[in-house]
């Protein structure tokens, strides 16, 4: 077995980019399954898949220490039955076809990290959800129920299995930091709807820590909240962002505004209007190190002018 080989599947995306540097930087040899992949310079290798059928890429696994799978449509679209058929195809699809060449492998890896979502817990509203709290019942919800089904019923005895419930993830080259960041600057930096929603937000150097301590450490498994421990409201976390760009209070956008702007974007509305108020219990319990523990320090970290 090599140890120090990571398999990561939807590695090309925002998350993904940043967690192969960062393994890579701590010297892992990283192998990126992706629908395009490219020759590259540094010591990351891209090979092809499609994520629902067992071709090459499977040999990669072989082996290997870990896998990462963050696979999955973006959900930064309209929620129409065929979009939401999708979005659920994809993540577990990929999750079958990892636990089917995982079972194949010889040398199957020690631990794999599966990627689902706080929206789990669906509309939390001013609730604190924790791992052990149960599943809501909107859209998606349902999706990570199936998501997260179709990895508690893969049958890999040798290899540890741990998922993270990903929050709303804060970086300055992806997610929706820098869209906010340009609104508010242009003086549109207002509440959304009632603004009294929950963020569940997570620094992005916190969130790639987190996958490295459940690559490490062989105490954890089953589910944890990857989100910070204080999650903030909208309008907490659109003041905070209004002064750290140093721009005036700003007038909410009402709900229809949003829905207008969401179906003018090709986006969805209840992504920026439900509630999701979620702690990391777990990962507290384990005596995991926030680098970034409010939002304020990380929204100053992230919006600092670079030099």
């Amino acid at each position: 077995m090599n140890a120090k080989r990571l398999v990561m599947a939807g590695g090309s995306g925002f998350i993904g980019r940043a967690l192969a540097a960062d393994f890579a930087a701590h010297g892992y040899e990283v192998v990126v399954l992706t629908r395009s992949p490219r020759q590259r310079r540094d010591n990351i290798q891209e090979v092809a898949w499609d994520g629902a059928q067992i071709g090459s890429w499977s040999s990669a696994l072989d082996g290997a220490g870990a896998v990462i799978n963050l696979t999955g449509k973006n959900i930064n679209c309209p929620h129409t039955p065929e979009n939401l058929r999708d979005i659920t195809a994809s993540r577990v699809n990929s999750v079958k076809v990892l636990a089917t060449a995982i079972g194949q492998a010889k040398v199957p890896p020690r631990v794999w990290v599966q990627a689902s979502a706080v929206g789990f817990y669906g509309d939390t509203q001013a609730a604190a959800s924790d791992e052990n709290s149960p599943a809501g019942t909107d859209s998606l919800a349902t999706v990570c129920r199936e998501w997260e089904g179709a990895f508690v019923a893969a049958d890999l005895k040798q290899t540890r299995k741990v998922v993270l419930r990903i929050g709303f993830v804060l970086g300055r080259d992806g997610g929706a930091l820098p869209l906010l960041s340009k609104l508010t600057r242009y003086f549109l930096g207002g509440a959304v709807g009632s603004g009294r929603q929950y963020i569940s937000w997570i620094h992005l150097a916190d969130l790639t820590a987190m996958f490295a301590t459940a690559v490490a450490s062989e105490q954890m498994s089953g589910t944890y909240n990857a989100v910070a421990p204080k999650p903030v409201t909208n309008a907490e976390f659109m003041r905070e962002l209004r002064r750290i760009l140093h721009r005036p209070w700003s007038p909410p956008a009402p709900e229809f505004a949003v829905k207008l702007g969401a179906k003018l974007m090709g986006s969805e509305p209840s992504l920026a209007l439900i509630s999701q108020r979620c702690v990391p219990k777990r990962f507290q319990e384990i005596g995991f190190q926030f680098k970034f523990n409010d939002v304020t320090a990380a929204l100053n970290d992230l919006c600092a002018k670079r030099p």
